[in-house]
């Protein structure tokens, strides 16, 4: 069978053609692509650092029907509607008997390391599908990745939306950096019933600061441009002192992003790095202290966790898309055809005009 897709043959050179799918193996399932979401870490792997092999297509962040499957015994999901986890186990080093595969030490991946949902039809393994409720839409299902990445960062805090005694509501977090991980980290927070929250980023136009109350951590996710809340941003100035705040999230992932998280987290505070470096991290020495004499719990966070229970990541953001609770669909600024992705790679890569997520759709 042929498809249509585009296929990473070298860096910078990402061809829209018509490639040849390979037949089905046993507990795979054929997706028919619907959706997929164009992710940060994509511009670096299509234009500066490559897949894990070429050709490779990428695409990580997508959502569609399942079309065919390898063995009768699991015709059932022909025709359903899917997401998907896109990180594939080995299912037989230490973290995947524990269940936590999201740390497996020898996983392949949709979209870099096998083919992703930059084409039109994804082989996937059945293990990997999540049904989407009937109120999830595809776009919704698209940026289920994110969301669930965006929840396990916060959970790494100790927060968590399913807690029925949340934190004391004087906790007063700081999210560095306003992308899709971000705004989505913002909104699971007022989720967690935290209602001081700080969230800087650098895609606003009228200053790069905003102070977020619990309303208007809604209201900001509600805004694609994220201009509701900036008329309370002259209150920041006196917020980002150093030693402010309980937790930190820095999305922003640079050696300066870390040194002001440290220098801004109170002692014994925590701080999650969310996210890929950009490069080497080096830490000044003063700085370095601060570690120590603060006594900071920093920590890092890897993709999400889905082990098919209702409590892990994925299954939480379904649940809380079918209730309405979580807001997605507001962050996509741009909606393209799949022939348009190039377009939308350009708008990404550039940043000549404001973006969050761009969508690219049948």
């Amino acid at each position: 069978m042929n498809a249509k897709g585009y296929v990473l043959e070298g860096i910078d050179q990402l061809n829209y053609k018509e490639f040849e799918l390979r037949p089905l193996k046993p507990g795979e399932a054929l997706v028919d692509v619907q959706a997929a979401g164009i992710c940060g870490s994509d511009i670096p792997r299509i234009f500066i650092t490559g897949t894990y092999h070429f050709p490779t297509i990428p695409g990580h962040e997508f959502a569609g029907r399942v079309v065919d499957v390898y063995e009768g015994e699991d015709s059932g999901w022909i025709g359903k509607r899917v997401g998907v986890f896109p990180l594939i186990p080995c299912k037989e080093c230490e973290p995947c008997h524990e269940q936590k595969y999201e740390m497996c030490e020898h996983y392949s991946y949709l979209g870099s390391r096998t083919d992703g949902g930059f084409a039109e039809y994804c082989i996937v393994p059945i293990w990997n599908l999540i049904e989407l409720p009937e109120n999830v839409d595809y776009d919704q299902a698209a940026m289920m990745e994110p969301a669930a990445v965006a929840l396990h960062a916060v959970r790494r805090l100790g927060l968590d939306p399913l807690e029925s005694n949340p934190p004391t509501s004087d906790l007063k977090v700081l999210v560095m950096g306003l992308g899709t991980i971000g705004g989505i980290i913002a909104q699971w927070l007022s989720l967690c019933k935290i209602k001081n929250v700080v969230a800087t980023g650098h895609h606003l136009e009228q200053g790069d600061l905003m102070w977020l109350t619990a309303d208007e951590n809604y209201r900001f996710i509600k805004t694609a441009g994220y201009t509701s809340a900036i008329d309370a941003a002259k209150e920041v100035g006196e917020t980002l002192e150093e030693n402010s705040f309980d937790m930190i999230l820095d999305c922003v992932n640079t050696p300066d992003s870390l040194q002001d998280a440290l220098r801004l987290i109170k002692p014994a505070g925590k701080i999650v790095e969310v996210g890929n470096p950009k490069g080497d991290m080096h830490l000044q020495k003063d700085i370095y202290w601060k570690i120590l004499r603060k006594q900071v719990v920093l920590t890092g966070t890897w993709n999400s966790s889905y082990c098919h229970q209702t409590t892990d990541d994925w299954n939480v953001v379904a649940s809380y898309l079918s209730q309405g609770k979580l807001q997605l669909t507001p962050l996509i600024t741009h909606r393209m055809q799949f022939e348009e992705l190039g377009k939308g790679l350009e708008i990404m890569r550039n940043r000549a005009d404001f973006c969050n997520k761009v969508m690219i759709q049948k």
